[in-house]
């Protein structure tokens, strides 16, 4: 009998704004705006109610599912909102310096 694997997906673990922020900052690491914009789609799946956050972000579900594509354009102020009805803020830090 063949072995049978279901498909991973991270949107699966992202249950608190604890999970979702340590996700979006192992991405951010990365420094790819494309693996940023999947993970964020990744982030808004989790949320498992894309009506309560178009509500909340005053952003049509359209514009949220666009804005994730790989040709999208998330704009900052949407990124802010999403993150703000996330219960998250985006923050900066110093890089790493090795000597």
């Amino acid at each position: 009998m063949p072995k049978r694997y279901k498909v991973w997906d991270a949107a699966d673990y992202l249950n608190s704004p604890e999970d979702i922020a340590l996700y979006l900052e192992d991405i951010m690491e990365d420094e790819d705006p494309e693996l940023l914009l999947s993970a964020l789609g990744d982030v808004i799946r989790a949320s498992k109610n894309i009506s309560e956050l178009s509500r909340k972000t005053g952003i049509s579900r359209e514009t949220l599912y666009k804005s994730l594509t790989e040709n999208g354009n998330l704009r900052y102020s949407n990124l802010v909102s999403v993150l703000h009805s996330l219960e998250l803020r985006l923050t900066v830090k110093p890089l790493r310096r090795t000597r």
